[in-house]
């Protein structure tokens, strides 16, 4: 594996800002310590630090030694999740109810590795814009940063991503153009019938039996409304009604969450969860409220830019080591939001095996610190082979 020499000197560092990093989880907005952890290591390494994009954004600005205009981003998501850590090492988290379960104090980490060492040698012409943001989980800190002009003020050509992947190899990439993250919607239905005795049914209108009519006839969006050949999630993962035993309530609660891949997909969900619900509850003499946000869009990389990403990570890897289709995912990610602006790439990095209760969003993962030389020497590579003094 070519690790780059210097990268792997500081190993050792990458480490510890990990573990210190993993200690403080922040999460939505809330990245104080978190940005000025990272702000405060840019200006160690003589990088220029702009603050506040999207209230804790961090911005790093970096010119190679041989000038030139090209410009190229990449980006590290730094919050955590309101996770309650199982862990018990010794970095575990100094917040309850706070945890960086997902990998994000790893992304910050090698991130932060690949700005020291292309702050130390500059081999590059052009800027690198190194893109620390916020509330990557749920909140859309992405789509904040691009409305608050991240790209006005940070005019990259294309913009680039990384995820670790829990059960991949350590050393392996994945990488492929068009969808590799689903879009991802939140909803919340409100089914209102007629309360009543328990005993006496027939005197009202009973929304639990609406409601659960409604959760099966949702089903029917993937298996008869769209395309088989398209890839589509409808998942009820609430319902909330009812507090005695010989009560029927008046009102029952749904929610849940939308998952595609497609644009085009991902616009039919909403117009037919409403016809369904509206429809399904006035045959039963009952009403329903349909509350949809649309929160993220699908993740589309760029295939030229994947090409280049696939061929980076070949360098580091090997290409027997690059995994050229593998099976997107119905996880979501904000960092399409950025993709929706410039052309780019967002790839995921091997974790190492997980069991069932170490994979992302679960209280006992904990990112694998073999990966962090393994990223950021994948990070330098692609500056350097961007933005190349010899092109």
């Amino acid at each position: 594996m070519a690790i780059i020499n210097r990268i792997a000197d500081f190993h050792d560092e990458l480490t510890e800002w990990r573990r210190e990093l993993h200690q403080h989880p922040e999460t939505a907005f809330e990245e104080i310590w978190t940005s000025g952890f990272v702000a405060e290591r840019l200006e160690s390494f003589g990088i220029e630090v702009h603050r506040g994009l999207a209230k804790t954004g961090v911005v790093g600005v970096l010119k190679g030694q041989g000038g030139g205009d090209r410009k190229i981003a990449l980006r590290a998501d730094m919050d955590a999740l309101d996770l309650t850590e199982g862990n018990d090492f010794e970095h575990r988290s100094i917040h309850p109810g706070k945890m960086h379960g997902c990998g994000h104090d790893g992304h910050t980490t090698m991130l932060l590795g690949a700005a020291k060492y292309l702050a130390e040698t500059r081999n590059f012409n052009g800027t690198v814009y190194f893109i620390f943001q916020p509330a990557e989980e749920n909140e859309g800190g992405g789509r904040r940063m691009v409305e608050e002009g991240l790209f006005e003020k940070f005019p990259a050509e294309s913009v680039w991503g990384m995820h670790n992947w829990p059960g991949m190899p350590v050393g392996t990439f994945a990488a492929r153009s068009g969808p590799m993250m689903a879009a991802y919607d939140m909803f919340e239905i409100d089914v209102t019938g007629v309360g009543g005795h328990g005993a006496m049914p027939h005197l009202g209108v009973d929304p639990v039996l609406v409601a659960s009519q409604i959760v099966v006839a949702l089903q029917s969006i993937a298996s008869r409304n769209i395309n088989p050949m398209e890839s589509v999630v409808v998942s009820v993962t609430q319902i909330h009604g009812g507090d005695a035993y010989n009560v029927i309530p008046q009102t029952v609660k749904l929610a849940g969450t939308c998952r595609a891949f497609s644009s085009k997909v991902h616009d039919q969900i909403e117009p037919r969860m409403r016809r369904i619900c509206e429809n399904v509850a006035e045959a039963f003499g009952a009403s329903a409220e349909l509350r949809y946000e649309k929160r993220y869009p699908p993740t589309i990389n760029s295939e030229a830019e994947t090409e280049i990403a696939a061929a980076v990570a070949a360098d580091i890897s090997g290409a027997e080591y690059v995994v050229r289709d593998p099976e997107p995912s119905m996880g979501a990610e904000d960092f399409a939001f950025m993709l929706q602006e410039k052309p780019g790439s967002y790839v995921w990095i091997g974790n190492g095996p997980a069991g069932p209760g170490e994979q992302l969003h679960n209280q006992g993962y904990d990112f694998n610190d073999e990966v962090l030389p393994i990223g950021a020497s994948y990070w330098s590579r692609l500056v350097e082979t961007q933005l190349s003094r010899t092109a």
